[in-house]
């Protein structure tokens, strides 16, 4: 069993198939849920707290598509041997969006991360709470370099999902934004496309999820 905290609809479907013994929580930004909902499924459920979707490159060597775990030692150690080619290291949590490049070095260099999200450190501190271990796989979307468009920060709604209706707003309010638009767009599938391989991976090599 895994209770498993991501930010978006997108990534909870692509983790949570058929055959899969997990709970999947969508945060959509709204860290106070994301962490009601996981400490209330820890309480009645207890289980490895899995942080795992899209994430930020805060080093610059990382690229869209690259994998980032952080964790416990222990199951730091296990998924090692599953995902050798993933990046070890620190992965920083933030309650908002980074939307520049000035702000990932900002956080990289007070947090000493590789990458932020938006639920690695709320599910770390739920698990904490709960004495449970704690493990977090995300994929690179934008990188340490890049800038985020004004419409995509506003393209996730409270449940996780798209907000359509904004982001589309936002483009013909500002329509020169549309290239980098695409581009970020492009890095969230290769991000995603990364995670479900691995993610994959990691079910077939543990078949048994609550021993990982």
């Amino acid at each position: 069993m895994l209770i498993v905290a991501c930010g978006l609809k997108r990534e909870a479907r692509l983790l949570d198939r058929p055959g899969r013994d997990l709970f999947v929580v969508a945060g959509g930004g709204d860290s106070a849920r994301l962490e009601r909902e996981l400490n209330e499924r820890a309480e009645a459920f207890p289980a490895i707290i899995l942080s795992c979707g899209i994430a930020g490159a805060l080093a610059p060597s990382l690229r869209s598509g690259d994998l980032v775990v952080d964790g416990d030692a222990a199951l730091v150690d296990r998924v090692r041997r599953i995902l050798p080619h993933a990046t070890y290291g620190g992965i920083a949590g933030s309650d908002a969006i980074l939307a520049t490049a000035q702000a990932k070095r900002a956080l990289a260099e007070s947090r000493h991360a590789v990458a932020a999200d938006m639920e690695s450190h709320v599910a770390r501190r739920v698990a904490v709470r709960r004495q449970l271990p704690f493990l977090a796989i995300r994929a690179i979307a934008d990188c340490a370099d890049d800038d985020l468009p004004p419409a995509a920060l506003v393209g996730m709604r409270p449940d996780g999902g798209l907000a359509l209706g904004a982001v589309l707003l936002s483009l013909a309010r500002r329509p020169g934004q549309l290239g980098a638009m695409i581009r970020t767009g492009r890095q969230a599938d290769r991000a995603l496309r990364s995670l479900s391989r691995a993610f994959d991976m990691l079910m077939r090599a543990e078949p048994a999820v609550d021993s990982l």
